[in-house]
């Protein structure tokens, strides 16, 4: 599976901001920027669009991120814990060794976006559109995907623990190398995935029997 990743060929002469809040005041669009040891918490910012960006130790903690448009950004070390980024679309985005635990991003849309080592537990994907991802070496404990239509998804090594499926087709999607147990779902909906000989056992409640 091929993942368009940030188009850094289009970057140049990334202005550097040091003021976040003075830069939105006078914008709501932002392109060609760097943001680097930026931290907050308790802060909206709606209504954006970002283009072409390298966000670096970026800390936004319990926030309100909803309704923007991120295009062509790269999230390095990033800390965005129970930040909601409902309604948010990300298009070529990457997001390496960042917290995203709790985050929001129900009714999103993701597309050629990879997240790579990041903690992304306790996080509501609920009637997101999810096309062109990749979740590399990265947890998902405890997150909820629900009535997601998935195109070309790839867990690479993820840990799926307890992570809950409803209404939501994972046929020819392969498991075979990260953890799902304690995984909630459906016969229906994981029909046609791709496991391995050992976790075929944690599924066998589907079935309504045990092992003994």
């Amino acid at each position: 599976m091929s993942i368009l990743r940030p188009q850094k060929i289009l970057f140049s002469n990334l202005r550097k901001i040091d003021n976040l809040l003075d830069e939105l005041s006078k914008s709501r669009e932002l392109d060609n920027i760097a943001i680097a040891n930026y931290k907050d918490e308790n802060i909206e910012f709606t209504d954006l669009k970002v283009d072409k960006a390298i966000i670096n130790n970026v800390e936004i903690t319990n926030g309100n991120l909803s309704n923007n448009t991120f295009i062509d950004i790269e999230f390095n070390n990033c800390n965005f814990s129970n930040t909601s980024f409902g309604n948010s679309s990300f298009i070529r985005c990457e997001f390496n060794n960042c917290k995203l635990t709790g985050c929001n991003f129900a009714e999103s849309r993701t597309y050629n976006v990879s997240f790579i080592e990041s903690n992304i537990s306790y996080a509501n994907f609920s009637t997101a559109s999810i096309e062109n991802v990749l979740f590399d070496n990265s947890s998902l404990r405890n997150s909820v995907f629900q009535e997601n239509k998935f195109k070309n998804i790839k867990f690479r090594q993820a840990d799926l623990t307890q992570v809950q499926f409803f209404k939501t087709s994972l046929k020819g999607i392969d498991f075979s190398d990260s953890i799902i147990e304690g995984m909630a779902v459906s016969i229906e909906d994981i029909k046609g995935a791709i496991i391995n000989q050992f976790q075929a056992i944690d599924l066998l409640y589907l079935l309504g029997v045990k092992v003994k």
